[in-house]
């Protein structure tokens, strides 16, 4: 799947760092020893060594973002929600902006259409909500409203980034991106 990613976005004239995993909360995560080696939705704590519980004091926000991340792409959705009840700020547009995906991949467009919103109230410029927003737009079928989020993202400075990547495939394939 990264080859055929990384071929079509040279294909596209897109930078290949705009796929490289782990280079910002915008591309998808690669998977690390949390979803490779930790089971039951415990989380990889680098600094220990050790597989962890998402509500561990050794992980901070950032650490269970990047697992609410990861548990996500891989499809490890209960995993994801249990990541995201251990953050410190449950109003935080990144809560709100994996609530909706989750919401979304779990087939619950309108709860995920809902955080979404909720999500760009907190943060207008969230590309990656933007981004799966216009993807849930295109699921049901609303391409004017998704070709609006995609202007969004570019307007926004989001020019040759995943989410504007992602999104105008959705468009393009009329579904949903498939991570």
């Amino acid at each position: 799947m990264r080859i055929i990613l990384a071929a079509t976005a040279l294909s596209l004239g897109l930078p290949l760092a705009a796929l490289a995993a782990g280079s910002d909360s915008s591309s998808p995560p690669t998977p690390t020893e949390t979803t490779k080696t930790c089971k039951g939705g415990l989380v990889f704590d680098s600094k220990s060594g050790k597989c962890v519980a998402p509500k561990d004091s050794r992980l901070d926000d950032d650490n269970r973002y990047d697992a609410v991340r990861e548990f996500a792409y891989a499809g490890q959705y209960g995993n994801a929600l249990a990541a995201l009840d251990a953050m410190s700020d449950q109003t935080e547009d990144r809560v709100y902006t994996y609530r909706g995906f989750i919401a979304r991949k779990s087939g619950d467009l309108e709860a995920g259409m809902a955080y979404y919103r909720a999500a760009l109230q907190s943060n207008p410029d969230n590309l990656l909500v933007r981004s799966y927003m216009g993807q849930a737009l295109v699921e049901m079928g609303q391409l004017p409203e998704a070709r609006t989020q995609l202007t969004e993202i570019r307007v926004r400075g989001g020019r040759s980034s995943w989410p504007e990547y992602a999104l105008r495939s959705a468009i393009e394939q009329g579904t949903g991106f498939s991570y």
